[in-house]
């Protein structure tokens, strides 16, 4: 005799379960890019924020004493500057007594 009106669940449960899986996966890596995207954007506003920072206290030190500052130290101790030194590296390079000095920010956990 047939068993015309029973069917096989057993494939039909399987396929569901890969294709969930597979959506889950499929999520999950959206998820993950935009949290990467949103961490790198971030990041380098973090830097573009340090850069002016320190360019404007080295206005702000011209301005007020004649002179651009003779260290990073210097912007440190008299006009605020504060950074985390773990994560970024300010080359600070005075060109002359007149001349704005050189400033290039290195940020260590850029993964580029």
């Amino acid at each position: 005799m047939k068993q015309r009106f029973v069917s096989n669940k057993t494939g039909s449960n399987n396929r569901n379960f890969i294709v969930s899986i597979i959506v889950f996966f499929i999520i999950f890596g959206c998820f993950s890019f935009g949290i990467s995207t949103f961490s790198d954007k971030a990041s380098e506003q973090e830097k573009q924020t340090l850069e002016t920072a320190v360019n404007r206290g080295i206005a702000h030190c011209y301005a007020i004493e004649g002179a651009y500052p003779e260290s990073l130290r210097y912007l440190e101790e008299h006009y605020g500057l504060i950074y985390d030194e773990d994560r970024f590296f300010i080359d600070y390079q005075i060109l002359g007594s007149n001349i704005m000095p050189d400033v290039t920010i290195i940020d260590k956990e850029d993964r580029q």
